[in-house]
């Protein structure tokens, strides 16, 4: 599914959630009211989430019009205006609070993931995002990672293959399991988890694209690096705090992946005042 087509059903899922079958308190408000308003940010973030925002608003009332100070990815101090918002009073009021859950939620995303990604831009290593997303918000999330500066692991369990413990128990060893892999998907990416530097010596001599360091000490990412010596792609991964960012990635790791990016975000405040 197309990227727009995506923000439009999201879109029109959050407003039949919210207004379901009229909002009843926009009712109230007399039908040729208008309002200006200006929306602000309380505090420093990385803007995400414009196209939800607009395409609410759009489903509400076509004649809603909003004017950007900002753009996606981009940073934006405290108490400024993000965007002057004005229409109908009606249309307006019913799409605020849908409209502002995904500026919110999608800008929290973007800055936690720049907050990573920045410690480590001196590196050639790079800050990766998983499946921990919420529900029917994946590809949301993973556009606002890349707005943060973050880079997309796979969207789902069908574009890349990630064989971890319980696949290779239940289908024997790496070697097989890969060489199956590669039969039955010659395009996709194969990724294996290892917990063990054996078991990376098994995985480069299957041929995998990347091999997944499962909570490995840095000691062992680093024997890791020197034995791989560049013939495959190695990841870092397994509850890795921030504060470890910049050792992990100086042992010469290509990704370190997080999972806290999008399933530990906290939401941006943003607060849409009328003028």
């Amino acid at each position: 599914m197309e990227l727009y087509q995506l923000i439009i059903n999201q879109a029109a899922n959050a407003l039949d959630e919210d207004v379901g079958s009229g909002d009843i308190s926009a009712a109230l408000i007399d039908s040729g009211r208008w309002l200006d308003t200006e929306l602000l940010v309380r505090e420093d973030a990385v803007l995400c989430g414009c196209q939800w925002f607009e395409e609410v608003f759009r489903q509400c009332d076509e004649r809603i019009t909003i004017q950007w100070r900002a753009s996606d990815g981009e940073n934006i101090e405290a108490n400024t205006v993000v965007c002057e918002v004005a229409g109908p009073a009606r249309g307006l009021l019913s799409a605020e609070r849908s409209a502002l859950n995904f500026l919110q939620t999608l800008s929290g995303t973007a800055t936690l993931t720049r907050s990573y990604a920045d410690q480590i831009r001196h590196s050639g290593c790079r800050i990766l995002d998983t499946r921990k997303t919420i529900p029917q918000l994946r590809v949301a999330q993973k556009y606002a990672v890349l707005c943060g500066g973050g880079s997309n692991h796979r969207i789902g369990l069908f574009d890349a293959y990630l064989i971890k413990e319980n696949h290779l128990a239940a289908t024997g060893g790496i070697g097989d399991t890969v060489a199956r892999a590669r039969e039955l998907h010659a395009d996709k990416l194969i990724e294996v988890e290892v917990e063990t530097l054996q078991q990376l010596q098994q995985a480069i001599v299957a041929g995998v694209d990347r091999a997944l360091l499962d909570n490995f000490s840095i000691a062992d990412m680093k024997r890791a690096v020197e034995l791989n010596q560049r013939r495959i792609e190695l990841e870092a991964s397994g509850n890795i705090e921030q504060d470890r960012l910049v050792e992990i990635a100086a042992t010469g790791v290509d990704f370190i992946s997080i999972g806290a990016l999008t399933k530990n975000l906290r939401a941006i405040d943003f607060s849409l005042r009328y003028r």
